[in-house]
């Protein structure tokens, strides 16, 4: 990627191309327009980049290394360390920004997107604004609006419920009995963390049983193994995924957490990314965090589980996963979602109904998001370079 300092004077572009988002693919795809002397103006609806890492708990950390992690045009700092945490991802975004002199709008929110029947786009903003693009780059994030699912008598609870969003530290559980609701890497790792720091008793309730992957094994991280089979067969992936499961992930079965009965990588192209494992197998086997049927309903202060039986937690976070919400902004444009609310099209590629859109960060690879949003970025720039110059 071509230095910042050389990019030619684009104060002179009257319509920029608008980048809507702060997060990393939003400011990977603005450095990189930047670099092939595109203007990008970056909208960000909070007050600060990175808001969706800055939300996230504490004890967070990449699971992709530092070195597959770097946004383009700018390499994660080594003290850092290989398995990057929050608070530093927050001060490397921060830093990509000020290193690219990045042009960033902030506390402004694009709420829909017209084409303006001129090859461009208008943008519906915050506070009545309207706002005409070249092109439009939308990377409002992957973890967008928390899905709290409408379980029965969910108003009824008299306990505590919150969304996995809302989950910083175990602190505040302290002496409590906790229900976490969902087994992926968010789920599994919050229910790690409140065994290690002091809650009573933690249950995971598990709907369909989760691939646990070693982070890493004899210093070779699982990202490098994801790069390298993405583009096999699922077939031979799910046979090559139950014998490396089986060699280096115990059965945790009697604990009631059995080996799920469909591929690693079946379960991958359906959405479902396997838990690296940060601590959830040994926990499970010292019975300091233990597997439950899945939640079906509350009842007063009961959680009411698959198994028919029911529990008192003192608290439930629900790490059940987030939604797009894209309806709003693109809903209307015919063919740009499917009947998921995802984008039909990703990263270089603009949907053939509306040229100029493009979107990044709307997936979650077994490659590494942060590696897939600096692949996007490049492939954005140049079809954003194509597109205006067509």
């Amino acid at each position: 990627m071509p230095g910042v300092s050389a990019a030619p004077d684009m104060t002179t572009q009257p319509r920029p191309v608008y980048v809507i988002g702060g997060g990393p693919g939003g400011l990977a795809a603005a450095a990189a327009l930047r670099a092939r002397g595109v203007r990008a103006v970056v909208i960000e609806k909070s007050d600060e980049v990175g808001a969706s890492w800055r939300r996230h708990y504490d004890r967070l950390r990449l699971h992709t290394t530092r070195r597959l992690s770097a946004l383009p045009g700018l390499a994660m700092p080594r003290r850092f360390g290989r398995w990057v945490s929050r608070a530093d991802v927050v001060r490397y975004l921060e830093k990509y920004a000020e290193f690219h002199e990045l042009e960033i709008v902030t506390g402004v929110e694009v709420t829909r997107l017209e084409p303006d029947g001129d090859g461009g786009w208008t943008l519906h903003a915050s506070g009545g604004r309207v706002l005409t693009a070249r092109a439009v780059v939308v990377a409002t994030g992957f973890n967008h609006t928390p899905a709290l699912p409408d379980w029965p008598g969910r108003d009824t609870y008299t306990g505590r419920l919150l969304h996995a969003a809302d989950y910083r530290a175990p602190a505040p559980y302290a002496g409590q009995d906790v229900l976490v609701v969902g087994v992926g890497n968010t789920g599994a790792e919050i229910a790690v963390d409140l065994a290690e720091g002091g809650a009573a008793r933690v249950r995971l309730a598990v709907r369909t049983a989760p691939h646990i992957v070693r982070r890493s094994t004899a210093g070779w991280p699982a990202q490098r193994t994801g790069i390298l089979v993405r583009r096999l067969p699922v077939r031979l992936v799910d046979r090559l995924g139950a014998l490396v499961a089986k060699a280096s992930v115990p059965d945790l079965s009697a604990y009631g957490l059995p080996r799920p009965a469909s591929g690693l990588y079946s379960r991958v192209r359906e959405g479902a990314i396997p838990v690296q494992d940060v601590g959830l197998i040994d926990a499970v086997r010292a019975g300091r965090v233990e597997p439950v049927a899945a939640l079906e309903s509350f009842d007063g202060a009961e959680a009411v589980l698959a198994d028919g039986s029911r529990i008192r937690p003192d608290a439930v976070i629900a790490a059940t996963g987030y939604r797009r919400a894209l309806e709003g902004l693109v809903g209307h444009l015919d063919g740009v979602l499917d009947e998921r609310g995802r984008p039909r099209a990703c990263g270089g590629r603009a949907p053939a109904q509306a040229p100029g859109l493009y979107f990044t960060g709307f997936t979650n690879p077994i490659s590494g998001m942060f590696r897939e949003m600096a692949r996007d970025a490049e492939k954005i720039a140049k079809a954003v370079r194509g597109h205006l110059c067509a």
